[in-house]
């Protein structure tokens, strides 16, 4: 699953934010006029907007470089402060910007409750000097780069001519580029892979009604003619939509959570599909996972980040379908759900007809091999042609109970052919599995796993473990040498 992802390095440019907190509780109004009265118990800065991206990137184990602007002033060094520790962050990219005030929103909370929220910024158009310092240090960030994200919170950062020359620089060197957008119309973001706008968003760059799936269809095949590339809409309690230029469309369901507070979910969720992707997953897994992410970012309260720990945690509580016996429909079904999880599935096979240490051993190594295990056991049919007429001892139902019973084993599957190799190509695991005794060039379905992106693994066998040898020594008189 996620904690055995490689993540990769991520380059985050855009809007810094510094999100300021002051919790306590009201137990009165003021007598000075009609408004609460909050006692202050504690006090919170963390990062917030593009800042907020790479926490949250950094807490799920990316190494990400952070390029935006702040001014010469005490937010600033907060802010800074407040990234220092993440290290997995490094802030060499944020330049200073001489007439520039660090934004900051102050929000006042009582109980789980936002009172009022103060935001402290002015925008101004960056200087020339300014912008080339951000291209620049976005540039030379690229260089060891597997995913561009732009965060655009429209406070100036992401102009037209820095969004065009980072874009342009990481097309050419064929890095994704992800942006949560802000802008009316979405053209500034030309040559972007993909765009994460939620349903206001969209409707304004449209000026469509999104009521209903189809809804969000059509406005998404309007977004991507303005700047050329793939869409997420993001939909609040309804989950996502995933629209591609390839005709692919994906209405991912979000997960029920209680809602805390809702700020900074953008941000985890762009932050958790660069940091799929840079993982070499694919889109439809990244969007799977962020969906849990979202739904756990929401469930805390203020601007926080989720932890590699807690989407692990949720990813494995949603894994669908353990421990049961499958039909090949039911096991291809759960199989894309388990890949869409991020687990890695390992495949092995066999008769298990008296189950020993050996099978048990294998097994427990099979395991090893990946998140999920799959074990296909041949039919009692497939069993009679390769063993002999007297063969299963056990009935398939049988075998099958057993091997299910087994703490390793995810989902068992019986077929009835001679091989397993219909099955591999319908399942296309990640690993397989076969005993030492083999070799790789004679393991069923090897090529189908390879050709695929996966691998074939040999695991060493427990020495004389038989089910044949079991049988005939069970079918062998023992002597009787006890006296009369």
């Amino acid at each position: 699953m996620i904690e055995n992802f490689e993540f990769g390095r991520l380059v985050v440019i855009g809007d810094l934010l510094l999100d300021q907190y002051v919790f306590g509780s009201v137990e009165r109004i003021s007598p000075e006029a009609p408004v609460p009265v909050l006692r202050k118990a504690r006090q919170s800065a963390v990062p917030g907007g593009a800042a907020n991206v790479a926490v949250n990137a950094a807490a799920l184990g990316c190494s990400v470089s952070l390029i935006g602007v702040v001014g010469p002033d005490d937010n600033a060094q907060t802010l800074r402060h407040a990234l220092g520790k993440w290290p997995g962050i490094t802030i060499q990219g944020l330049v200073t910007e001489p007439d520039w005030a660090t934004i900051s929103k102050l929000r006042v909370v009582s109980g789980h409750q936002q009172i009022v929220r103060i935001d402290d910024e002015t925008i101004i158009n960056f200087s020339t000097a300014t912008q080339d310092s951000l291209i620049a240090q976005t540039v030379a960030a690229l260089d060891n780069a597997d995913v561009l994200i732009c965060s655009d919170y429209a406070k100036g950062v992401l102009s037209d001519h820095v969004l065009q020359a980072v874009i342009q620089h990481a097309r050419a060197k064929n890095i994704p580029v992800i942006v949560d957008p802000k802008r009316k119309n979405f053209s500034a973001y030309r040559g972007a892979t993909l765009i994460t706008p939620n349903r206001a968003e969209m409707a304004v760059a449209t000026g469509l009604p999104l009521r209903s799936n189809a809804d969000i269809e059509k406005a998404a095949r309007v977004v991507s003619d303005q700047f050329g590339g793939d869409v997420l809409v993001t939909r609040s309690e309804e989950g996502m939509t995933l629209w591609q230029r390839n005709g692919h469309v994906r209405h991912q369901v979000a997960r029920k959570s209680e809602v805390y507070d809702v700020s900074g979910a953008g941000d985890a969720v762009v932050a958790t599909i660069g940091s799929v992707l840079s993982a070499g997953q694919d889109l439809d897994t990244a969007i799977v996972i962020a969906t849990v992410a979202a739904s756990i970012a929401v469930s805390k309260l203020g601007t926080a980040a989720v932890t590699r720990a807690e989407l692990s945690a949720e990813l494995k509580e949603d894994s669908p379908d353990t421990g049961l016996i499958a039909s090949w429909s039911q096991a291809c079904a759960i199989m894309r759900k388990w890949h869409q999880h991020g687990a890695s599935v390992v495949f092995t096979n066999g008769c298990f007809d008296l189950l020993h240490p050996g099978h048990v051993s294998l097994l427990h190594a099979a395991a090893q091999k990946g998140d999920k295990l799959v074990v296909a056991i041949n039919s009692d049919a497939s069993v009679r042609r390769l063993k002999g007429p007297t063969r299963p001892v056990q009935d398939e139902t049988a075998r099958a109970t057993v091997i299910r019973a087994l703490r390793d084993v995810d989902m068992v599957v019986i077929f009835d052919e001679d091989t397993p190799l219909e099955l591999i190509t319908a399942l296309k695991p990640d690993v397989l599995v076969k005993g030492a005794d083999y070799t790789e060039d004679t393991v069923v379905g090897a090529d189908v796993v390879k050709a695929a992106g996966g691998r074939v693994e040999l695991v060493t066998l427990v020495e004389g473990c038989s089910t044949s040898n079991l049988v005939r020594k069970m079918n062998t008189p023992r002597s009787d040498t006890t006296n009369a």
